[in-house]
Parts: structure tokens; C-alpha cells; sequence
């Protein structure tokens, strides 16, 4: 995902995204630009640029459940652009999903989650797996503040239970850029290392991510025996 500062008061004024997307296809844009794409214009005092990002962290702080009323809940966001948005990103799981993408080492992981790097505050997000360490599904199980995200082993593996999955992958940022656990992430994984043993289920790995880097509790042998 390109990190690009978009100053754009007004799409109709400042049509140059449209004419460098035209001419460099459409992987050029980066995230708010293709909101900015999709939704065209923005409102009195909220700009298009503004509203973009407002979308992105909507995006980024929902699941499939609560996306809709998460984006119409935005102002200059009705029923008719929250659909838009949320028919591209479906399109966009559809043609290019992580569904079913077996995962065979923690570098198969950051691509699904490295968005979540540029958040200003901390995303808990899990990944389950089948039997085959195919991707069942990503959650984000909680978005908290800029220096910590409360979970809970109920709301973690919540989403495995319920789709029987045989392992699961934890993952959150740290927006401070810090890339190495803190005394709460290993107390946080040791406790969801013991549910999961009571569960049956794989705790496959813990993975800090910021915008340079990550960590994985994995590779760096922190985990126990499962």
C-alpha cells in the first residue's frame, strides 16, 4: 500500500488523479485515492480528501457485520455511497481473495494484514486456518489506543470456534513504530497460548507489524509447544 499525502481539497478541482490513474492503471492510486475515485466529491466541511480517509479507518476497523453502518455512520456518507464502497470491496475479495491462500511461514501473513501498519492506533486483528493452513478468514477483534488494544481470549478465537478452524495467527501494530513486544503482548500471548490449548486449537503465531517491519513471536522462538 503506497503512503502518499494526498492534498486534494476537491476531486472535480483537482483532477489529477483520475488523468495519472488513466495513465498508469489502477494500481497506482493509493487507498484514499481510490475512495476519493469512487465516491467523486466530498461535502461542506468534510472535503474529499478528508472524507477518503475517514473511509479508509472505517474500513480498516470493521468487519463484514458492521461495515455498512460503520461507513453510513460518516458524515457525507449515505446508504447509496456506503454501498459503492462496500460492492468494490467485496468485488475486490471475490477476484482477489485471501480466501484459501495457505499460509507456510509468517511472511504469507503480512501481505494480508501490512494495511493496518499505518493506523494511529493499535488493530487486533486474528487469522484462522484449516487443517491445511488455508486462511478461513481475518477478523479485527479490537481497536483500541495508540499504545494498546484490549482483548479478551473470549473475543479472540470467537470467529475460530465458530468456523471449527484447526489453527489461528494474531496480529496487531504498533503505531509507535516500535517493532519488538511489550511486557503486555507477551503476558497478552502466553494467556491466549493457554486457551488455545484448552480449545484445540493451533496458536500458529503472534506478529507485531509497523510501517517498516515486524515481529513474530514464532520466529524469534517465543511460543510454546502447541
Amino acid at each position: 500500500m503506497k503512503n502518499k499525502i494526498c492534498d486534494y481539497s476537491n476531486l472535480n478541482r483537482h483532477p489529477d488523479i483520475r488523468e495519472l490513474t488513466l495513465a498508469n492503471g489502477i494500481s497506482y492510486p493509493s487507498d484514499e485515492e481510490l475512495i476519493m475515485l469512487i465516491l467523486g466529491r466530498g461535502i461542506k466541511g468534510n472535503p474529499i480528501a478528508q472524507l477518503s480517509d475517514k473511509v479508509i479507518s472505517a474500513i480498516n476497523a470493521s468487519n463484514d457485520d458492521n461495515l455498512m453502518e460503520n461507513l453510513t455512520a460518516i458524515p457525507g456518507m449515505g446508504d447509496s455511497r456506503a454501498l459503492a464502497v462496500s460492492a468494490a470491496i467485496e468485488l475486490g475479495r471475490r477476484r482477489r481473495g485471501y480466501l484459501h491462500s495457505v499460509v507456510r511461514n509468517t511472511k504469507d501473513i503480512i501481505q494480508y494484514v501490512r494495511q493496518y501498519s499505518l493506523e494511529p492506533s493499535e488493530h487486533f486483528i486474528t487469522i484462522t486456518t484449516n487443517g491445511a493452513q488455508e486462511i478461513l478468514s481475518t477478523r479485527v477483534v479490537s481497536v483500541g489506543t495508540v499504545n494498546r488494544a484490549l482483548i479478551h481470549p473470549r473475543e479472540v478465537f470467537a470467529s475460530a470456534v465458530a468456523e471449527h478452524a484447526s489453527g489461528i495467527i494474531c496480529c496487531h501494530n504498533h503505531p509507535c513504530n516500535q517493532c519488538y513486544p511489550s511486557d503486555a503482548d507477551i503476558e497478552s500471548t502466553v494467556q491466549l497460548q493457554k486457551a488455545s490449548k484448552i480449545l484445540g486449537i493451533s496458536f500458529l503465531d503472534h506478529i507485531i507489524i509497523t510501517r517498516d517491519s515486524y515481529f513474530s513471536f514464532l520466529e524469534h522462538g517465543l511460543l510454546s509447544e502447541n
